[in-house]
């Protein structure tokens, strides 16, 4: 068994391996030498890669899937408690690990950079694994998307330091004690658990108290939720970074330069410019955030800056598809109102005022549509024009009354072009049909959406 490797996880059981953060920790345990094995509702190329890792991964629940030697078994609060696995660990005694507790012990004796937001936290997290590898520090990662390159959301590297996103949506972040902490912004989100902006503050003053003695807490100074955050945070060192004037590490401009951008930053009294090679304001505001967290770390400003430029982008965060009939189709991961504005601003500024954006959305969640779905309707009359399918419902029950018509009806009144669609199979045709050279299509959401890529390249192929 490798050091560093948590006697109770050497024989860990992940209910649902392939999701997104559990993915990447059986990942590391693997590498850590421990004999992983876990199940997934559905084959995918995340359960070939565990098993390309040594990890046993059975397709469906069932609890013959569970070793009786198990050591453990990892969940996530995705993860039913009538979960036939679950019930067979509780007929053996065996212990259940909720997976930030296992993130938080993989963590021990490094020093953690935890990166937290409402947007944000898997580009800034992905930043800061690329430019540090770039750098011959040899970080260890867990990032809840697959980088382009090396093309994983995780990785045990040989150094010292641990990069990690840190998931408010369950408060699981509190379990975590990093050396530095990160917030990009605080936002009402995950409505299902936070009732009110204040259970949000608490909960990020609560993450932000975890910091070890002498750490540093990186916050933006432009996002009025993570402004107040700051008002209330006690006790621990701050460095603000952003646009605003007041900020420690000060944005003086951003220079869009197709599909990357040039960024020039204040620091200690003296500029700086480095290249972010991926498009849109808010990716070039996460790379300074990473630069302040790595400097907050003992990092060289002058290494680090240009070592971003290495990040090329993360699977379904504005990530090229392909082309076909003069149609480019990116993928978007952006589910909240503020990340599809930001997108689709980013977009905008790529593409020119000669090229049309066609959205294809899924809305994900019924309780964030319930909440926000004036404000995605309102996001979406950024496009041309857009198609919205039915609510992706991941781990939710339906809402009475509660379906995609509110978003489309707010789309409408903010004077968007959309159609309603409710049957993804017929995407491809209906896009080929909207579609004209040099317009760029988005499908855009957190659930299935991204499967249409491929099928709407293939049907435009053929026209």
């Amino acid at each position: 068994m490798a050091p560093g490797l948590p006697i109770a996880m050497d024989r860990p059981h992940f209910i649902g391996i392939g999701g997104a953060g559990m993915s990447g920790i059986a990942k590391i345990l693997a590498q850590r030498g421990a004999r992983v094995a876990g199940s997934d509702a559905k084959e995918s190329a995340t359960a070939e890669a565990l098993r390309a890792h040594g990890a046993t991964v059975h397709i469906g629940h069932a609890a013959g899937h569970l070793a009786d030697d198990a050591s453990c078994v990892v969940v996530s609060s995705a993860i039913r408690q009538d979960n036939p696995e679950l019930a067979r660990a509780a007929e053996l005694g065996i212990p259940v690990v909720h997976r930030s507790d296992a993130l938080a012990a993989l963590m021990e004796g490094l020093r953690p950079i935890a990166v937290a937001g409402t947007h944000g936290k898997t580009t800034t997290t992905s930043m800061l694994a690329v430019s540090l590898t770039e750098l011959g520090a040899q970080p260890s990662y867990a990032i809840g998307g697959d980088l382009d390159a090396p093309g994983s959301n995780a990785l045990h590297g040989e150094g010292e330091i641990f990069v990690a996103e840190a998931d408010e949506s369950d408060r699981s972040f509190h379990k975590y004690a990093p050396e530095v902490a990160i917030v990009l912004n605080v936002e009402l989100d995950h409505h299902a658990n936070y009732a009110s902006m204040d259970e949000i503050y608490e909960s990020f003053e609560t993450f932000a108290g975890k910091i070890v003695p002498g750490g540093t807490l990186v916050i933006s100074a432009d996002h009025e939720g993570a402004r107040e955050l700051t008002r209330r945070v006690t006790g621990v060192k701050t460095v603000t970074y952003g646009e605003a004037e007041d900020a420690d590490v000060r944005v003086l401009k951003i220079v869009p330069q197709g599909l990357k951008s040039q960024v020039t930053v204040v620091m200690d009294g003296r500029e700086l410019t480095f290249a972010v090679s991926v498009p849109g304001r808010h990716y070039a505001l996460n790379a300074v955030a990473a630069l302040a967290a790595g400097v907050a770390l003992g990092l060289a400003a002058d290494e680090l800056a240009p070592a971003l430029a290495a990040y090329t982008g993360v699977k379904r965060r504005l990530q090229l598809k392909g082309e076909e009939a003069g149609v480019q189709v990116i993928d978007s991961y952006a589910h909240h109102p503020t990340e599809m504005t930001a997108d689709l601003e980013a977009m905008r500024g790529a593409a020119g005022d000669d090229r049309r954006i066609l959205v294809v959305f899924q809305p994900h969640l019924f309780s964030r549509t319930q909440e926000l779905g004036k404000e995605m309707g309102q996001a979406l009359a950024l496009a041309d024009a857009s198609v919205v399918l039915d609510i992706y419902p991941a781990r939710e029950d339906p809402i009475p009354g509660i379906t995609s018509a509110l978003i489309i009806e707010a789309a409408r009144a903010a004077g968007a072009d959309v159609t309603a669609v409710h049957d993804k199979t017929e995407i491809p045709e209906v896009v080929a049909g909207m579609a004209k050279p040099g317009d760029l299509v988005l499908t855009m959401g957190a659930g299935d959406v991204t499967d249409l890529g491929p099928l709407i390249l293939d049907r435009l192929s053929h026209k």
